[in-house]
């Protein structure tokens, strides 16, 4: 699939999340709320980030703007903000803090703020799957194979536990959604939704590590000419 494909899809799953009949029911359902969010976290953000956008902005633009963003792209800042320790934590401090700070009634309450809601999810699911399947040159950080694996595994109970707390409040935590049975069904999909996500991906990324492991021994017996002879050499 190629890189355009990927950023295609991933605009697509953004439009499903923001436009049409799931934001709809997203102001009167929390259900169909966690649906948004976990569309543009777990789905829409990893295509996004498989469709190496930074390289996607510097094709579309030309000159100092070009130039500008070579640089900014080459800079310490932005290693920084796509080091994977930070882009973790940044992913679980979004994911936490926004369910659990009046940000989310605030989101309800006021469409200018749930447009800022909407952006740090996709840019912190954008920063949370930069290390593991960046494919940008400026954000390709060969992560080993076991950092990678480790790195989607810690995630697992941060997702499930957050789908806990809040499958386990005994009242409604958001005035905008008051039925306690919609809030447990919201946190179940956040619950049972996210672990899909990224027991999935921690099985694509095992297969990935298989193949790259296969892929370098067959490099290596080549290099050491321990290849499989060819026909005629075989041939007494």
């Amino acid at each position: 699939m190629s890189s355009t494909r990927f950023l295609v899809a991933s605009l697509v799953v953004s439009a499903v999340a923001l436009v049409g009949p799931l934001p709809a029911l997203a102001h009167r359902f929390f259900w169909a709320h966690m649906i948004q969010h976990l569309l543009l976290t777990l789905v829409a953000a990893p295509l996004l980030v498989l469709g190496t956008p930074a390289m996607a902005l510097l094709r579309s633009t030309r000159g100092e703007i070009r130039k500008g963003l070579v640089s900014f792209f080459r800079s310490r800042v932005f290693h920084v903000l796509t080091h994977p320790l930070l882009a973790w934590t940044c992913f679980a401090l979004v994911m936490w803090l926004v369910h659990f700070t009046p940000l989310y009634q605030g989101a309800l309450d006021n469409e200018l703020v749930h447009v800022l809601e909407h952006a740090l999810f996709l840019g912190a699911g954008v920063l949370f799957w930069t290390p593991v399947i960046g494919a940008d040159p400026f954000t390709k950080r060969r992560i080993a194979w076991p950092v990678r694996v480790g790195y989607l595994v810690a995630a697992l109970p941060l997702q499930s536990f957050l789908g806990l707390a809040i499958y386990s409040a005994t009242r409604p935590l958001y005035e905008g959604y008051p039925d306690l049975a919609d809030q447990r069904l919201g946190a179940m999909i956040m619950w049972i939704g996210g672990d899909f996500v990224f027991v999935l991906s921690v099985a694509l990324t095992v297969g990935a590590w298989m193949r790259a492991d296969r892929a370098e021994a067959a490099r290596a017996d080549a290099t050491l000419g321990l290849g499989r002879p060819d026909r005629a050499s075989s041939t007494p």
